[in-house]
């Protein structure tokens, strides 16, 4: 399994204009979430959103049982983390496309509305 980490931005050049954040954003994850879709339909048998938020509880719990055991100390490799991290991510495409949820929509007004927070908490001095 790959383990590189996700590509970084330095703070004094990342931009969170339209084009060069959200933009690119909503189209990759839109573009994401529709295959994830046209796979599902193709090779798996139809099931309902209930099962599909069922499903990411337990995977998201899968992996943060293997957080706890490797905060607790014990050897938790980077693959068997990422395996479980893969899971949680499946688990949500699945559930938002059976819920009819537009994911990319979703995420880029949710990262709207944390910027805007984070802006006024920054203007009073605070962290967010």
């Amino acid at each position: 399994m790959n383990n590189t980490a996700a590509p970084s931005l330095s703070k004094s050049t990342f931009e969170l204009s339209d084009d060069a954040f959200y933009t690119p954003i909503h189209a990759a994850l839109g573009n994401i979430q529709a295959r994830f879709h046209a796979y599902q339909e193709a090779k798996f048998t139809q099931r309902p959103a209930e099962f599909f938020s069922l499903e990411l509880c337990g995977e998201a719990g899968e992996l943060a049982n293997l957080e706890k055991k490797r905060w607790k100390g014990k050897t938790i490799s980077n693959d068997a983390l990422s395996d479980e991290a893969a899971d949680v991510c499946i688990a949500l495409m699945n559930y938002a496309n059976a819920r009819g949820i537009d994911l990319a929509s979703a995420v880029v007004g949710k990262l709207h509305r944390i910027e805007e927070k984070r802006r006024l908490l920054e203007e009073r001095g605070e962290e967010y």
